[in-house]
This record gives structure tokens, C-alpha cells and sequence, in this order.
């Protein structure tokens, strides 16, 4: 069974930046995939960025690229994402999930791939 913890998140002005943590365990941290999702109130959860278990392919929301980065450090188990220019629209619940992958290049952007998940993680951006 997989367990990822999270942390990071809280409150920043508009144009703030944040970062979010997010550790694994439980398998070989480079057999996991890993994304990081949000779901605003009244929303459905939507895609962020993800990330091989190689860290070598990454994939972004177009409402995010250019200001968000995700990133791992395997050797920590933990996976980041770094949100600069936040803006109000991306306050949400954010969470980061996981789901084994046989080769470390492969990434997913959809959340019906993703099998676990971090207990998510408050960011809120005010104006």
C-alpha cells in the first residue's frame, strides 16, 4: 500500500509563490507516477502537473504552465510543486496522487489513473 503524506500550502497574496510537498512510501518511489491535482468548492478535481517516475517527462494544465514546476527527488521520496504568480483562481485543495508504473518514463494526466492519494493540502490566494 502506498501512504503519501503532504504538506506545504496556506495563505499568499496574489503574486505570491508556494510550495507543496508531497512523500511517498510504501513502494520504490521511482515505480510511482506522480501528479498533483486541485478542486476548487463547487468544482470537480481537476489536473494540475504530473511527473514519470524518472522525472524526465512532465506534463502541465494550461491553466498553470509557465507559472507551476513540479519536480522529484527520489532518493527522498517526495515530489514538489512550485507555484509561482499564484493567482485567486488557483485556490483550491490540492493533492497529489500516485499509481505504479512498469516503465519510469510513464506519466498520466488523467485522475482515473491514479490509485492513491495525499489528504490534501489548502491554498488559498488572495486578490
Amino acid at each position: 500500500q502506498v501512504q503519501l503524506v503532504q504538506s506545504g500550502g496556506g495563505l499568499v497574496q496574489a503574486g505570491g509563490s508556494l510550495r507543496l510537498s508531497c512523500a511517498a512510501s510504501g513502494r520504490t518511489f521511482s515505480s510511482l507516477a506522480m501528479g498533483w491535482f486541485r478542486q476548487a468548492p463547487g468544482k470537480e478535481r481537476e489536473f494540475v502537473a504530473a511527473i514519470s517516475g524518472s522525472g524526465g517527462n512532465t506534463a502541465y494544465a494550461d491553466s498553470v504552465k509557465g507559472r507551476f514546476t513540479i519536480s522529484r527527488d527520489n532518493a527522498k521520496n517526495t515530489v514538489y510543486l512550485q507555484m509561482n504568480s499564484l493567482k485567486p483562481e488557483d485556490t483550491a485543495v490540492y493533492y497529489c496522487a500516485a499509481y505504479e508504473i512498469y516503465y519510469t518514463s510513464s506519466y498520466s494526466v488523467s485522475i482515473k489513473t491514479y490509485d492513491y492519494w495525499g489528504q490534501g493540502t489548502q491554498v488559498t490566494v488572495s486578490s
